[in-house]
């Protein structure tokens, strides 16, 4: 039976911080127990600001963050200089701040035809994240924004079938808005993770938060929190925005 929590936040200045501060506890807590802790970051102006916070919050307590593999949950099909790369994002505000090793940063190769990039991530995923479920790798854990339309990576409403029932691990598909070819982590790897942890802020998100919270849901969201037994949500999004039902709450 699927199950998530969702935890309040005034703003979005407390939520990144917040989210940061428990990622950290994380880390440091996989790294006595494993050699590789495996994350798959998202893009967006929350998650900059979530991993920037991750970055001042480490480097103010002394800790590393060395033991993390980093992979991305979606990224757009462009070289990782442009300004549109959720790569780009996460090296600008972790990874060159944090000086992660080049060895633990696993890119979505997005100037690459997609279908070559996606066959180049799985092999990359597929021999760092050793675990699997039902053959289908397991991260860590995937931080997941979420758009003003409920959608979650690069899974968008009105995918096409294949693209739902897939069991890969990443998939390359077409987005509604440009750029639109992109690289995304498909059902199936987001069921599998151990965590997934759902950041939604900003305005205009409210309804589709509500929509995906509802007991019969239909966004994309709502598809990740129904094929998961468990799901933290993170939101600067009122607690009104449950719309009428029996919504699956913790």
């Amino acid at each position: 039976m699927s199950h998530f929590e969702r935890i309040l936040f005034p703003n979005a200045e407390s939520l990144a911080r917040a989210v940061a501060g428990r990622w950290l506890e994380e880390i440091a807590g996989a790294a006595s127990s494993v050699t590789s802790y495996t994350v798959a970051l998202s893009g967006g102006r929350i998650m900059g600001r979530l991993l920037a916070e991750l970055a001042s919050l480490a480097r103010a307590t002394l800790r590393t963050i060395d033991g993390v593999d980093f992979f991305w949950a979606d990224e757009r099909c462009v070289p990782p200089g442009h300004p549109e790369s959720n790569f780009g994002l996460a090296q600008g505000t972790l990874l060159l701040p944090m000086k992660v090793p080049a060895n633990r940063i696993h890119r979505l190769r997005g100037e690459l035809p997609p279908e070559e990039a996606v066959q180049a991530a799985t092999r990359e995923l597929r021999t760092v994240a050793t675990r699997r479920r039902e053959d289908v790798p397991v991260l860590d854990l995937v931080l997941l924004g979420m758009g003003e339309d409920g959608h979650v990576a690069s899974l968008f409403p009105d995918a096409p079938a294949e693209v739902v029932v897939s069991r890969q691990p990443y998939l390359a598909v077409v987005g509604p808005k440009p750029p639109p070819q992109r690289i995304t982590l498909g059902y199936a790897a987001l069921a599998a993770a151990q965590q997934v942890w759902v950041v939604a802020s900003g305005p205009g998100k409210e309804r589709a938060l509500g929509t995906s919270l509802a007991a019969k849901g239909h966004t994309p969201l709502a598809r990740v929190l129904r094929s998961r037994a468990s799901t933290l949500i993170f939101t600067d999004i009122g607690p009104d925005t449950v719309e009428p039902g029996e919504p699956r709450s913790g």
